[in-house]
């Protein structure tokens, strides 16, 4: 596998990991009424590689899901990441 793909596919395991993370995290904190995490951060994370992961908390976890922009731009995110991967692959 190419260089390229190998550094793709690290950091999207390591974002998707801490978007999904940081997604648990949000809503156990919602349900205790503390502090959250900021949207920003979320959405942030998620756009940076991490909207698997994103995606994946919000469905696990029913969080954000029907919250704009949520259930529009993590997929949005996902499907670029997908993209991008898909294009590393062949060039």
């Amino acid at each position: 596998m190419e260089q390229t793909v190998k550094l793709l596919l690290i950091w999207f395991g390591i974002m998707s990991a801490f978007a999904f993370v940081l997604f648990g995290w949000d809503k156990a904190m919602a349900k205790k009424h503390k502090l959250r995490v900021p949207e920003a951060a979320l959405l942030g994370c998620t756009a940076a590689g991490g909207a698997a992961g994103a995606l994946l908390g919000m469905l696990l976890f029913h969080h954000k899901t029907r919250k704009p922009p949520f259930p529009v731009l993590v997929p949005l995110c996902l499907a670029a990441h997908v993209a991008l991967l898909a294009y590393a692959l062949l060039r």
